[in-house]
């Protein structure tokens, strides 16, 4: 502690009451303050449980307490449970937030060797109004449960961290109990070979992050507005029903980050149903089917294409693009909705940087340009698909450049001017970041133009954070 921290000194149970003092968001982002504020907000707002007997047990009390939570009427420091299994020495720590989101957390505890498993979620979700359809679910669903009291929270967002093969029969029987979940959220998983979801109408939101021994992911469920993903490239396979004749089967955001490698058998397999509603109470036709069955890599390439083709934000690794365009040839689809894009790849050499400005042609609306250089991503065998000099089309709507991980200036040079002629007559606004420094601009000097030398170089520029902040996707 500093020697000036007085607050840090005061005892626990004197800190544990001025967080419950907080609004929930606030109280839990005191966990960063330091090592000793790491756990005191779970101690003033959890409640302990010790010796509970199963897992079963503990998520048949987290749905009690969300049947009964009243966000109004109740205790200020209850917001959920700090599980202690007799047994296994496993934690759970259990908490719902203001707006709506549940955390199933299982890091805490002993962490044992991860053994194999799959995960099942059947979801049971109340069909949204959405894309101007009112669309409703049979009475008499087969996972129907019962009727949510007056008092039952809301929960729109779940995380499930760390769940194992002692939690995920559990965790499957609490998820067809929550009918208003919009977001899922399911990371650090080790073990987990084979994640399955089921019954996802009406979720928006599908988040999978670092479950290194995945193997599979299967989704059924409506058009989503986000998919993000960090991993090894495993096998996709999404069955997605849309109201209307969808373009790409993702409107807003995409994550492909495949920085660690394909596994060696995997598919991306996405198909849609296109869904006009008819004037029964509770059925919704299949009027027209499209898909694509993903045979070979050919399919599973345009699939991909297909599956993105209208997102505004996407994330996407530079030898994925690669294997895609060498297994499938030139490809007619343009990323016409794309304004973001985050590039990623291992190293800045020549053919690099011919792939890149090969993927911008299919992007004639971005605005904004993120390119980072990791030399842990895993890299592709040549393939000389871009051994050929490329010459860049001209981005009218692009604003800004935003480079990181370069490992010296000549590198971010060479870069920018291949970059340059992006932005047609405008001045080019290329930002550079290296191994956490401050940013530095390009800028144009005199100078060395005087001198016939390349008249561009890199300079620290005052308050240009503020204006050029990371991508969107680079802190989560």
């Amino acid at each position: 502690m500093g020697p000036n921290d007085f607050i840090s000194r005061l005892p626990d149970h004197i800190l544990h009451h001025i967080i419950s003092l907080l609004p929930f968001e606030s109280a839990v982002g005191t966990c960063f303050l330091s090592t000793h504020w790491k756990h005191l907000w779970r101690q003033a707002l959890l409640d302990s449980v010790h010796d509970v007997i199963s897992m079963e047990a503990a998520i048949e009390a987290i749905q009690t307490f969300l049947d009964s939570f009243d966000e109004h009427h109740r205790p200020r420091n209850k917001w959920g449970s700090i599980f202690e299994f007799s047994h296994t020495r496993a934690v759970l720590v259990a908490c719902v937030s203001t707006n709506g989101a549940l955390q199933l957390d299982f890091s805490a505890g002993k962490q044992q060797l991860p053994r194999p498993f799959d995960l099942l979620l059947e979801l049971n979700l109340v069909s949204p109004h959405r894309y101007g359809y009112l669309w409703r679910r049979e009475e008499n669903h087969p996972l129907q449960s019962k009727q949510p009291s007056l008092n039952t929270v809301k929960v729109k967002s779940l995380y499930l961290i760390s769940v194992s093969h002692l939690s995920n029969m559990a965790v499957s029987s609490l998820v067809p109990n929550l009918p208003f979940l919009e977001c899922l959220t399911i990371s650090k998983c080790n073990g987990l070979q084979s994640l399955e979801i089921k019954e996802a109408k009406g979720l928006r939101k599908l988040i999978v992050f670092d479950c290194p021994q995945l193997q599979s992911l299967s989704f059924e469920g409506s058009r989503l507005e986000s998919f993000r993903y960090r991993g090894n490239l495993v096998s996709f396979r999404f069955r997605v029903s849309s109201s209307y004749n969808a373009v790409g089967l993702l409107s807003k955001c995409a994550v492909v980050d495949f920085r660690q490698g394909p596994l060696t058998q995997w598919k991306w397999d996405w198909n849609w149903n296109w869904n006009i509603p008819r004037l029964s109470q509770y059925y919704y036709s299949l009027y027209n089917e499209k898909h694509c069955s993903c045979a070979d890599e050919y399919k599973c390439f345009h699939s991909f294409l297909r599956s993105i083709k209208v997102v505004e934000s996407l994330t996407i690794c530079r030898w994925f693009y690669e294997m895609l365009l060498c297994s499938s040839g030139d490809t007619e689809y343009y990323l016409g909705g794309l304004h973001e894009l985050w590039w990623i790849d291992c190293s800045m050499e020549r053919e690099s940087i011919n792939a890149l400005l090969c993927f911008l042609k299919l992007c004639p609306f971005l605005e904004r340009l993120y390119v980072t250089i990791d030399p842990q991503c895993y890299k592709l065998p040549s393939t000389e698909k871009f051994s050929a000099l490329v010459i860049p089309d001209k981005l009218q709507y692009l604003e800004a450049v935003k480079l990181e991980g370069f490992a010296d200036e000549e590198k971010e040079i060479l870069m920018a001017r291949r970059l340059i002629p992006l932005f047609e007559e405008k001045n080019p606004v290329i930002i550079s970041k290296s191994h956490g420094k401050r940013l530095k601009h390009l800028v144009k000097v005199a100078k060395l133009e005087k001198m016939g030398k390349y008249p561009y170089k890199f300079k620290v520029v005052e308050n240009v954070d503020q204006d050029f902040p990371d991508h969107v996707h680079m802190n989560i």
